[in-house]
């Protein structure tokens, strides 16, 4: 689910930004919660990444990371933080999903100390990066130009090209068109979901971009407090901005996966003018029938983009992906996997911002070859059947244990029908159903009870 961050409080910028994109793009085209199963951990370390573990002190947490920016107090900030993008970002209209366990126990990630420089290539110009999106951006161009350089316009830029290279390659597949349908936020920002529903090879795919800004709620604060940590803000309000990209895609054919991803950016501003930031996302794919060949080319896509950052990644972000998607009341997975992330706030935003570029530049690599191998598949009644269940279970997982979505749907001001577009047009729940053995659907079932390791 998706959050996007405006991190200029320049109203009056705000309000002049689209008449002054327009002037300049006439004729655009308008086109965690981890889980871990229910248990309580007591003066338990895990070790996640090199040089980063968490304890769990009862229904507290408590950070030790070593050689990142923010240290212990910044962590508890962070981790405050992190609640609040749930609520934030998600009232915004994307589902952001957060990482916690429950409400009281929570994990972090966060990056190695040393990242391998990459060759990054040129920034370029904003207003001729804006002429292939989807929709003009949610923030004025004229202020995206003058904060070309600031993190939340690189994000900002990267998330509405993501947004719109997964559209066009979608609408090449399929042969359809997305509704651009922009929208906005009282309390500041706004969004863009694109949604294209009952094409020739799509039942329903969207992909959203929303872009947030304002103060947080009493209620956040709250959260906050609960944590362990009460954030000092100018005249009681705490500035914060998130932004994010999240899509998830339901196909026809049952021998196509539904996929999902999401890239999220978060920051918030003490009374000091400092500022606490972190980075979320992944990718994971949900198959109806398991095929090798097809796992493979996900995961493998999805460890080279994480391998060029640090060699550990993709396997602790795969298993946090496997623990994320889980359905504690089925005793499944919601799909095969892929990574998840949340809360990477180290060694620098730069690199952290390499890293989350790298991965969602891989969302058309790594699913397009699937659909386009699939296209032709024959299917019968029986295994749209199956589909059909497999669906309820993603309904299950989104609407029961997805914290993005949870939040998003008790939060005052959040845009419902953004929220609600990762459900399918169709699902079915058939009573106690289970697959006869040794077939290809208890296959199925087989490994959504036991995550494989696929590269």
């Amino acid at each position: 689910m998706a959050t996007i961050i405006l991190c200029s409080f320049n109203k009056t910028a705000q309000v002049t930004s689209r008449r002054c994109f327009i002037s300049h793009l006439k004729g655009l085209a308008s086109a965690g919660q981890s889980h871990l199963p229910s248990c309580s951990i007591h003066s338990t370390s895990l070790t996640l990444l090199t040089g980063t573990r968490w304890f769990s002190r009862g229904t507290g947490v408590r950070f030790m990371s070593h050689g990142t920016a923010g240290r212990a107090t910044a962590g508890r900030i962070r981790r405050g933080a992190l609640a609040l993008c749930g609520a934030a970002a998600v009232t915004a209209a994307a589902a952001v999903a957060g990482f916690l366990a429950n409400a009281s126990h929570f994990q972090r990630a966060e990056m190695a100390k040393k990242i391998p420089q990459t060759v990054e290539e040129e920034e370029g110009d904003i207003l001729e990066k804006c002429k292939g999106l989807m929709s003009p951006p949610v923030t004025d161009v004229n202020v995206l130009q003058r904060r070309k350089g600031e993190m939340c316009t690189k994000m900002e830029m990267l998330i509405m090209e993501t947004q719109a290279d997964f559209c066009r390659a979608l609408e090449k597949v399929d042969g359809g068109r997305f509704k651009v349908d922009r929208w906005e936020r009282k309390e500041g920002g706004g969004g863009i979901s694109c949604v294209m529903q009952d094409g020739k090879v799509f039942e329903k795919a969207g992909v959203n971009v929303s872009v947030v800004s304002g103060y947080l709620t009493e209620e956040a604060a709250k959260q906050m407090r609960s944590r362990g940590k009460v954030l000092k803000g100018k005249d009681g309000k705490l500035p914060f901005c998130a932004m994010g990209v999240s899509s998830v895609i339901h196909p026809k054919n049952p021998h196509i996966p539904t996929v999902h991803f999401n890239y999220r950016y978060f920051e918030i501003e003490e009374e000091d003018g400092s500022k606490q930031w972190w980075f979320g996302g992944g990718t994971d794919l949900t198959p109806i029938y398991i095929n090798k060949g097809d796992a493979f080319h996900f995961h493998n896509t999805l460890k080279e983009a994480c391998d060029k950052h640090h060699p550990q990644y993709y396997s602790n972000f795969k298993k946090w992906c496997d623990r994320y998607f889980y359905i504690p009341h089925r005793g499944e997975t919601r799909g095969i996997g892929g990574i998840f992330f949340d809360d990477l706030d180290g060694p620098g935003q730069e690199e952290v911002f390499s890293f989350v570029k790298s991965c969602a530049r891989t969302v058309v690599p790594c699913y397009i070859p699937i659909v386009n191998k699939h296209l032709k598949d024959t299917f019968t009644a029986e295994e749209k059947d199956w589909q059909q269940v497999r669906r309820g279970r993603y309904v299950e997982f989104n609407l029961v244990y997805d914290r993005g979505v949870k939040f998003g749907l008790a939060t005052p001001g959040s845009r419902i029908e953004s929220i609600l577009m990762s459900l399918p047009l169709t699902a079915r729940w058939e009573y106690m159903h289970e697959p006869a053995e040794g077939t290809l659907e208890a296959e199925m079932l087989e490994v959504l009870r036991n995550p494989k390791e696929w590269v």
